[in-house]
């Protein structure tokens, strides 16, 4: 199960240290399916996402079942009927009533890190140093600290990636894998921990991500295991010259993946698997009419929370 209370909790949350106000919306969702994609799009498809999100389990509605609160943190102020109009057309379905609030000037570095609890995805236990102390640690126990790099698996395609990773690790093995699109570096790390042999490399176009992906590798002692480099995903130098790979991760969104199809089936050896995420389950189709043009075969399709996970193989 995706994690609840709170079920997503991301967004550059060390910027706000430095911010001297914040502007929250919330809206109430009677649903925790319908909040998880409204959530999904604020994050990850909106123009101009919020600084930090949140969604928690609120209370209980007169049927007896649980109502879902979204709050959306943004360091300038956002018309609430502009950006519901705005994920209007992003999720196809009408979007909750936000409404605006009145904050107090609190530390919400440490106020959002507390909020979010441990995630178990397939082997692993994704957490922070807050939870240090209440989670078994071992090879199997990830710490990952919310920050300026996407990736604590509290969001729905992180998670799917863990799991469809940790499924692969009791029946495969793989000896040279990429993290395309890398963030926080969790998943390059999870396969550091699951195939202590292979070569793991993770690449992203965002300089900052790097920075913190080696940060956590170091801090979850697999520094010395993976390669990490700022670029633009498969065409950069140090991922031409490690290709080709038999394992390959992107966890983006449905157009550049879509778009990357070709340049993963020349980085990918026959008979290589790859798992695709960040993609909303009613993108999935055209995600996956495109890898499937370029000579691969679907072998799942997990869905979490309107958010879908491909796990394909290149055909020999």
């Amino acid at each position: 199960m995706v994690p609840r209370r709170p079920a997503l909790s991301a967004g550059a949350l060390d910027s706000l240290t430095d911010l001297m106000s914040l502007h929250k919306l919330i809206a109430d969702v009677d649903n925790r399916g319908r909040a998880m994609r409204v959530a999904g799009a604020l994050q990850d498809l909106i123009a101009l996402p919020p600084d930090a999100l949140t969604v928690f389990e609120e209370k209980s509605t007169r049927r007896g079942e649980p109502s879902w609160r979204i709050e959306a943190y943004f360091s300038e102020a956002r018309d609430a009927e502009a950006l519901g109009a705005e994920l209007d057309l992003l999720l196809g379905e009408p979007a909750p009533a936000f409404q605006a609030t009145d904050i107090p000037d609190l530390n919400w570095v440490a106020l959002s890190q507390a909020a979010l609890p441990p995630v178990r995805a397939s082997r692993f236990t994704v957490h922070g140093s807050h939870d240090r102390a209440r989670v078994p640690q071992g090879p199997n126990a990830i710490l990952i600290e919310a920050g300026e790099a996407f990736g604590t698996a509290h969001h729905a395609t992180t998670y799917g990636c863990l799991v469809a990773l940790g499924q692969l690790g009791a029946t495969r093995r793989f000896r040279r894998i990429l993290d395309l699109g890398c963030g926080s570096g969790v998943l390059a790390i999870a396969a550091a921990r699951a195939w202590p042999h292979a070569a793991v490399h993770g690449v992203d176009i965002d300089r900052q991500s790097i920075v913190v992906a080696r940060e956590n590798a170091a801090v979850n002692r697999v520094a010395e295991r993976i390669s990490f480099v700022c670029g633009d995903g498969v065409s950069a130098p140090e991922i031409r010259r490690a290709a080709p790979f038999d394992l390959i991760f992107a966890n983006i969104l449905a157009g550049p993946l879509v778009a990357l199809a070709p340049d993963i089936r020349r980085v990918a050896v026959p008979g290589a698997v790859i798992v695709l995420s960040g993609l909303l389950t009613r993108e999935a189709a055209r995600v996956l009419a495109a890898y499937l043009a370029h000579g691969f075969a679907l072998l799942s399709h997990r869905r979490y929370d309107g958010w879908s996970t491909l796990t394909l193989a290149k055909r020999a």
